[in-house]
């Protein structure tokens, strides 16, 4: 198995994983979910994509894993608790999308990984950040993914108890995060795969069934029978063994990408 590689890049915390061969290759980069997997180094354990030919490198969304404040998630939940959309779930993908091209020069000069179009991959809310990616910048990729994403960012709001207040300022933030509003700049940019577990909440699985109507062609759709929205137990910060459910998503996301490298080569 692919031995992991840890460190940082322009500041942000990573999990490598290298390919068999463990030299020069493609590179995929990940997000995590805030549910279990929350860190780079659980969502590498969660979904390694063992046997791919290429550098899979998971990225720490802030104040998680290496980033928790005071070595526990307590300061996000209080920025939760303050206002769940403008001081946690919008902050939190805002920075992870914006610091990420430094970092993808980081990860560029420290590992062996190719200049060519990179693979994106996010878990919930990190689906938010690998959709954002695709959206809002050019970086080149080949092929994007999204497990139990947070496709409209307006449907995770209303997980949270009581009825969240928009105002002029808040409704710009959810509709910038509204990633069915923005699918046709999407499918001009890669082919994507949306994962969504046949038990993941009801209002991001009908997003997720949303934005594949919205791809259309440039979109595969893959629902799984029995999947809640996490993909590990928890309390999911450290690396643990893989649930089976986690690998079917893990077999059918190492298939869609190998697939979309031959077709990129």
């Amino acid at each position: 198995m692919d031995s992991p590689i840890t460190g940082t890049a322009a500041g942000v915390p990573f999990t490598a994983l290298p390919p068999a061969h463990n030299g020069a290759a493609p590179l995929i980069v990940t997000w995590h979910m805030l549910d279990a997997p929350r860190s780079d180094a659980a969502f590498a354990a969660a979904l390694p994509m063992h046997g791919l030919p290429a550098w899979r490198v998971h990225l720490g969304m802030p104040m998680c894993g290496a980033r928790m404040v005071d070595g526990s998630m307590d300061a996000g939940l209080e920025l939760m608790r303050q206002d769940a959309l403008m001081s946690f779930l919008y902050p939190f993908v805002r920075q992870a999308s914006e610091e990420f091209p430094a970092a993808l020069e980081s990860i560029r000069a420290q590992l062996p990984v190719d200049d060519g179009p990179i693979g994106v991959l996010g878990g919930s809310l990190g689906g938010a950040v690998a959709l954002r990616v695709l959206a809002d910048t050019e970086i080149p990729v080949f092929a994007g993914a999204v497990v139990n994403a947070a496709v409209r960012i307006r449907s995770v709001v209303d997980l949270f108890p009581g009825d969240y207040s928009y105002d002029a300022e808040s409704e710009k933030a959810a509709d910038s995060l509204d990633f069915v509003a923005q699918a046709d700049t999407i499918a001009g940019r890669a082919p994507l795969m949306v994962v969504s577990g046949e038990l993941d909440h009801p209002g991001l699985r009908a997003d997720a069934l949303d934005l594949v109507d919205a791809l259309g062609e440039r979109s595969e759709l893959l629902s799984i029978p029995g999947l809640a929205h996490p993909l590990a137990d928890e309390p999911g910060i450290e690396p643990a063994p893989q649930l089976p459910l986690a690998g079917e998503v893990d077999t059918a996301l190492t298939t869609w990408f190998h697939r979309r490298l031959a077709d990129a080569g």
